[in-house]
C-alpha cells in the first residue's frame, strides 16, 4: 500500500506540473522573506540612511513583484540609536520573531559587527550598506554578510592618490572617534606612506560634536598642506563650516573622506565649492542613475545618498540570489550573490568577491562652483572613474579567513 501510495503521488505530480510549485519555496523561513532595514532614524546620519534607506528597500521589492519564489517580500525598520546593544537586541528580535531574513543599511560600524555575530548564528544575512570599516571585510567577515557600496579604503585611496599627485604631502586627520574613524586613520597613515607623502597628526572628536574649534586649532598649528576628514554627515557639514571660519581653507585644503549629496545640499554650493571626495553613486551620471534618481526624489524630495542608491542595489540582487538558491538561508544566498554578476543602476559590472566585498567602480568628484550648476541637486563634476580593482583592497592583502590565497 506504501509503495502505491508512491507511485499515485509520482503520476499526479507528473501529470499536474503546478502541484510542486510549493516545492520550490520549502526553504523560505515562514513561508516568506521578510527584510529589516535597520538604520539611523534620528541622529546624524539619517537623512543619508533612515527612512530614505527604507524607502530604496521598498522600490527595491516593488520593482521585484513584490514576491519572490511566488511568497511575499515584507518590510521592518528600525532605528539602531549607534548603539551596538539597541542594534543587536532589534535584530535578535528579528531573527527570533518576526521571521527577518536579510538585514540591510546598518551605517555604524558597531552595530554592523553585533548583527553579523546573530546573523551566522541564526543563519541570516546582512546587506551592509552604510557600512564603512574596512574590518567587516577584512579579519571580521562571514560567510553570512555582502559589504556595499564604500570602505574606509576606497573612501580615502583615491583622494591621497590625486591630492599627492597635485604636490600635497604633509597630512593631518580629523577623525570621528569610532571604528570608522580610526579605520581611516590607520588606512590615511598608511596611503600617505605609499604616495611617498607623510600624516603629521591625528586627532579624534566625539560623535555628532557641537564644537570643532579645538581640534581645527591643532590642524592648523600641524601647517600640514591637506586636512582629511575622518567623519561623516553632520560632523562633516560642521567641520567645514568651522575650517571656513577660522580660515583655514585659504592656506589648507580641507578634504572630506566620506561624503554625501545631503551634506553638499545642507552646506550650499557657496560653502562646499570645490571640495573633492570619493563617491560609489552619483545621481546624474548615466541615463539609467537619473532615471532611478528622479523616481526616489518623487518619493522623497531628495536625491539620493550613495547608501540609499545602494540599499536598493543590494536588495534588487538579494531577491535574484534568493529565487537562483531557491532558499532564504543566508549562507546559501551570500553564496549565490558571489555567483551572480550586478548589473543595474549602481553599477554596470559589480561582483561579490569570497571576502563578501561588492567590488564596482568610485568616482572621484568634485563640488561644483555655484555658477557651474544649472538645476537643484546638480552638484557634481565627475573628474574620474576609479576601476573597482583598484578602488578597494586588493584580495591579496585581505585578512578575510573566507579568502584562499596562493
Amino acid at each position: 500500500m506504501k509503495t502505491a501510495g508512491l507511485v499515485a503521488s509520482a503520476l499526479c505530480l507528473a501529470l499536474n506540473p503546478l502541484a510542486s510549485a510549493p516545492a520550490l519555496a520549502a526553504d523560505l523561513t515562514d513561508g516568506k522573506v521578510v527584510i529589516g532595514v535597520l538604520t539611523d532614524m534620528s541622529g546624524p546620519y539619517a537623512d543619508v540612511g533612515g527612512k530614505g534607506s527604507v524607502e530604496a528597500t521598498r522600490m527595491a521589492v516593488e520593482d521585484f513583484g513584490g514576491k519572490v519564489l511566488g511568497r511575499p517580500i515584507e518590510i521592518v525598520s528600525a532605528d539602531h540609536q549607534h548603539k551596538a546593544d539597541t542594534g543587536a537586541g532589534i535584530a535578535r528580535n528579528w531573527f527570533d520573531r518576526e521571521g527577518v531574513d536579510a538585514v540591510v543599511d546598518l551605517n555604524n560600524t558597531s552595530v554592523a559587527l553585533a548583527v553579523n555575530n546573530l546573523a551566522v548564528e541564526r543563519n541570516r544575512l546582512t546587506l551592509m550598506t552604510g557600512t564603512a570599516s574596512l574590518i567587516m571585510t577584512n579579519e571580521n567577515c562571514t560567510p553570512n554578510s555582502i559589504h556595499y557600496v564604500y570602505d574606509t579604503y576606497s573612501a580615502a585611496h583615491g583622494v591621497v592618490k590625486s591630492m599627492s599627485e597635485l604636490g600635497k604631502k604633509k597630512w593631518f586627520v580629523l577623525a570621528a572617534d569610532y571604528a570608522y574613524g580610526k579605520g581611516v586613520a590607520g588606512a590615511l597613515k598608511e596611503f600617505t606612506e605609499e604616495a611617498g607623502a607623510k600624516l603629521v597628526g591625528t586627532v579624534f572628536h566625539p560623535l555628532n560634536s557641537p564644537d570643532f574649534s579645538s581640534f581645527l586649532l591643532q590642524a592648523q598649528a600641524s601647517k600640514a598642506d591637506v586636512i582629511a576628514l575622518g567623519n561623516a554627515s553632520s560632523d562633516t557639514v560642521n567641520s567645514i563650516k568651522a575650517a571656513r571660519e577660522f580660515g583655514l581653507t585659504t592656506t589648507q585644503s580641507v578634504v572630506p573622506l566620506l561624503m554625501y549629496i545631503q551634506d553638499v545640499h545642507s552646506l550650499g554650493l557657496q560653502e562646499a565649492q570645490n571640495l573633492t571626495f570619493v563617491t560609489g553613486f552619483y545621481w546624474d551620471r548615466t541615463p539609467e542613475t537619473r532615471a532611478w534618481s528622479k523616481r526616489f526624489f518623487e518619493r522623497t524630495k531628495q536625491m539620493p545618498s550613495q547608501i540609499q542608491a545602494g540599499a536598493y542595489s543590494a536588495v534588487t540582487n538579494y531577491l535574484k540570489a534568493v529565487e537562483a538558491a531557491g532558499t532564504d538561508a543566508g549562507k546559501a544566498v551570500a553564496a549565490k550573490m558571489k555567483e551572480l554578476p550586478i548589473a543595474d543602476m549602481f553599477t554596470e559590472s559589480g561582483k561579490v568577491r569570497a571576502d563578501g566585498r561588492m567590488v564596482h567602480d568610485m568616482y572621484l568628484v568634485q563640488v561644483k562652483k555655484p555658477g557651474e550648476s544649472k538645476a537643484p541637486w546638480d552638484y557634481y563634476k565627475v573628474l574620474a572613474t576609479i576601476p573597482g580593482d583598484e578602488a578597494f583592497q586588493p584580495l591579496s592583502k585581505s585578512k578575510c579567513p573566507l579568502v584562499t590565497k596562493p
